[in-house]
């Protein structure tokens, strides 16, 4: 219907010989007026000179070129004349108006027509179809049929495609009943528009089985099944379609090329990517803005960043896509400082950016950590008049909490033109921890207000405020959400569920949401063997690290850490060495593993071995140092413990408190009472370290062992903390040790008025009369401990076989061996009494 070559509008316009009456009413300023009121009107038998012919060339001219007031101008000429249009020139007009965007003109010009055709219906329904009103268009076809027009194959290509757009499959089945049965299926054009029906409507199976059945196919056809497949992440299908055109010699286009090379960048397969790059360079294309926007894009998602440095370089023209890529691109890898320079080099160049680029800048922001680019970054948004839609403003939202600017991210939460749940979750992820945490609560509670479906990124997110928190009551509020939505299986949110709940010691709510996950992947059963080892069951821990083996499931460095804390507190020897093998075969070797193992070492009493993985690690943090001080310090190595030290802060690492706890403890087992009060009085005047309790009690512990008592007292009175137990608890084991009992008495009340339950106060207290041999005195506090019910926690022993740890109490038959335990117990007591090394009055009963 359209004319395509160029014409001069005023060379036709001047060939019309008739002029405009008087005598006639125009009416043309609403769609809904656009008709005739002559008061005569001539016959088409007056159109002489091909009057009607010229008005229909200037309005298909009108239309190619989409000049809307040129063919306003024509109408009105036309409508000011006494000619009347013939079926051909109503065509024309409906043509014009449906392709200008002015559909509702082109229905009332509709009506008006005195004899209605398939082409003024199928340029109407075309017009639908580009102004994506599918429904309308639908409801067309309908109409046509109804009048008993039957449609031609454009008729149907258009009402495929309003069905597509409107994802009508029932009405597309039954056009796609009609084309067979006026055997339009054999037309390219209804063919493609029946595949992309199907592919919009989710059918892509059917759509393809339509496709191949297809006599032939052009490059439009296969990119609309293409599309399909990409649409639904498929992108195997796409590579593997793709084979397929390469089979049947199809002449390719950029548009097919482009879309295979997104779905060779969405499923990082560079290999196909460099494929289809060779064939653009063998076909001789042209890498324009399209192509190369996907070129770098494959080379970008794959981190070969020179590679898509090369594609731009040689690109002659660059719009804003390609340079919004290659910044994206840089963002993605990490080249924070080479985005910036970019966008630098973008602005000198004259190209504006759009929304996408600033989104990335904001993205590079995040990087950066600098609140004043950050808020450069913004200014410039706002100065170029961006609107905060969602992409852009989700992205300065995130900029501002990834750099802890909460209040600033909260600012352009607000300021967003339309939220999404991306809105509210990136808002939600700047109350994650921190004295805000509650905050994230109400902002959950306000999203579900304002019916925001949550997915699983938001209850990550408010678990983690949970976790912070340790809000078990409101956590479980949330599982029961996720049940709601059905999310509990996935493996994410298990894995935040199970954090949540081993941070609220609800270990057994923990293990039924691990064991129903579906998925467990390594950062699960990490979660669940750091919650063991936390919680001092380090048997647990080992059993479960054993079972994720037995589940092909590699461990990372935090999983092996987690298991090292646990052969730590179990002193698990055997276990911690096979750990250590590990690592090194894993390559796990960084400074987290590393200082575990030294510390598992420590617990096991293998100094040697602690010091020989501290001196072949490379990588040493404080607490890894802390830690190598604070092991020399516990197994009697003062000196040792001071000299490691002094070559860390040779090394040049600023010591923390904890670095003096083990220096302080080292002076103390050493005797070195003047180095002690040395280190001490540097805390605060050189290190700017303020002294704790823990600090405190280990410079009583130095004055104690040196016998100096007297300073002892005066020492707790200068203190600026108050006193705690461990201070009290400290003097009382000096008093033991000097046999001091009057000292030992004043700081056994304080101890029993501060913690009447605490056996050790009691036990510290008998053994100090024990030492004096005051045994009377020794039974007194043996029935004070009984009057109070305080019992003494027995001490255990344990031993490793095999991997397991036995662990036994005094008196203890709960093992399952036991009865076998202790008949050889009974056989090795009598075979010493035998041998004369234990009396036998000393003989082992067993009740």
């Amino acid at each position: 219907m359209e004319f395509s070559s160029p014409v001069d509008m005023r060379s036709v316009a001047s060939s019309l010989q008739t002029p405009p009456p008087s005598g006639h009413t125009l009416l043309i300023n609403h769609p809904n007026s656009v008709h005739y009121t002559p008061r005569n009107r001539q016959p088409a038998a007056f159109d002489s000179g091909g009057i009607l012919r010229s008005y229909s060339i200037m309005l298909q001219c009108c239309t190619s070129q989409r000049s809307f007031l040129e063919g306003k101008s024509v109408h009105a000429r036309l409508i000011r004349s006494n000619v009347e249009p013939d079926v051909h020139l109503w065509d024309c007009l409906v043509n014009f108006y449906s392709k200008c965007s002015l559909v509702d003109y082109a229905r009332n010009l509709l009506d008006e027509m005195p004899q209605r055709d398939v082409v003024a219906w199928t340029s109407l329904i075309s017009g639908y179809v580009l102004e994506n009103k599918g429904r309308e268009g639908v409801r067309m076809v309908y109409e046509m049929q109804k009048e008993g027009i039957q449609p031609n194959g454009f008729t149907l290509a258009a009402g495929l495609k309003a069905c597509g757009i409107c994802l009508d499959l029932s009405i597309g089945r039954q056009l796609h009943g009609q084309v067979i049965k006026l055997q339009f299926l054999s037309d390219l054009f209804v063919g493609s528009s029946l595949v992309d029906l199907y592919v919009k409507c989710g059918e892509v199976e059917l759509a393809e089985k339509l496709f191949f059945g297809l006599p032939q196919h052009n490059a439009v056809s296969w990119n609309v099944l293409l599309n399909g497949y990409a649409r639904m992440g498929d992108e195997k299908k796409v590579v593997s379609l793709y084979s397929q055109i390469m089979e049947f010699e199809t002449r390719l286009n950029k548009h097919t090329l482009s879309i295979v090379l997104k779905c060779c960048a969405c499923s990082g397969d560079v290999r196909q990517g460099r494929v289809v790059h060779c064939l653009v360079v063998k076909t001789g294309l042209d890498i324009d803005e399209y192509l190369g926007c996907a070129l770098i894009d494959v080379y970008s998602k794959s981190g070969l960043v020179d590679d898509s440095c090369k594609i731009f370089a040689r690109m002659e023209e660059r719009d804003v896509a390609v340079w919004s890529a290659m910044i994206s691109c840089f963002d993605q890898q990490g080249f924070d400082v080479e985005a910036v320079e970019l966008f630098r080099k973008m602005n000198h160049a004259g190209v504006k950016p759009n929304q996408f680029t600033m989104a990335s800048i904001a993205s590079v922001a995040c990087q950066i950590t600098s609140e004043k680019f950050c808020a450069s970054v913004h200014a410039f948004i706002l100065k170029s008049g961006f609107a905060m839609e969602n992409t852009l403003g989700n992205s300065v939202m995130n900029m501002y909490m990834k750099n802890g600017a909460v209040q600033d991210g909260c600012m352009v939460f607000n300021e967003l033109m339309d939220t999404d749940t991306i809105s509210w979750n990136t808002l939600l992820s700047g109350f994650h921890s921190g004295r805000n945490c509650e905050e994230g609560l109400r902002i959950f509670r306000q999203m579900l207000i304002e019916n925001f479906t949550p997915n699983k990124y938001t209850f990550i997110s408010i678990l983690r405020s949970c976790t912070s928190l340790m809000a078990s009551s409101y956590g479980t509020q949330i599982h029961a959400h996720i049940l709601k939505n059905g999310l509990d299986k996935d493996s994410f949110v298990g894995t935040a569920l199970v954090d949540m709940y081993t941070s609220c010691s609800l270990m057994e709510n923990a293990l039924l949401v691990f064991d129903r996950m579906k998925e467990r992947d390594v950062f699960s059963w990490t979660v669940i063997i750091t919650a063991y080892a936390k919680a001092d069951q380090g048997e647990e821990a080992i059993r479960t690290y054993k079972q994720m083996q037995r589940e092909s499931v590699l461990p990372n460095e935090f999983t092996l850490a987690s298991c090292l804390r646990a052969c730590s507190n179990l002193a698990a020897l055997d276990t911690g060495r096979q750990l250590h093998s590990q690592t090194i075969k894993s390559g796990h070797s960084d400074a987290y593993v590393s200082t575990a193992l030294t510390d598992m070492y420590v617990k096991c009493g293998c100094i040697r071995d602690a010091e020989a993985v501290f001196e072949g690690s490379t990588s040493r943090d404080i607490v890894f140092w802390n830690t190598m001080i604070c092991g020399f310090s516990q197994h009697g190595y003062g000196q040792k413990a001071l000299n490691l030290f002094q070559y860390m802060m040779d090394e040049g690492i600023k010591p923390d408190n904890v670095t003096f706890i083990g220096v302080l403890s080292a002076c103390g087992h050493a005797g070195l009472l003047d180095a002690g009060k040395k280190y001490f009085d540097s805390l605060e005047c050189v290190y700017g370290i303020t002294p704790t309790i823990e600090h405190y009690a280990c410079m009583v512990g130095i004055l104690g062992r040196g016998g100096r008592l007297d300073e002892v007292e005066s020492f707790i009175n200068e203190m600026t903390l108050v006193p705690d137990i461990s201070i009290w608890q400290t003097v009382l084991a000096t008093c033991r040790k000097l046999g001091n009992i009057d000292v030992a008495e004043r700081v056994s009340e304080k101890l029993f008025k501060m913690e009447p339950l605490m056996d050790s106060a009691y036990v510290l207290l008998a053994n100090a009369y024990a030492s004096s041999k005051r045994w009377n005195d020794v039974a007194r506090i043996r029935r004070m401990m009984s009057n109070h019910r305080v019992k003494k926690e027995p001490g255990c022993s344990w031993i490793e076989i095999s991997g397991q740890v036995h662990v036994f109490l005094s008196q203890d038959i709960s093992h399952p061996c036991s009865k076998e335990i202790y008949l050889k117990l009974r056989e090795l007591n009598q075979e010493m009494v035998l041998s004369g090394y234990v009396p036998e009055t000393e003989f082992l009963h067993i009740e």
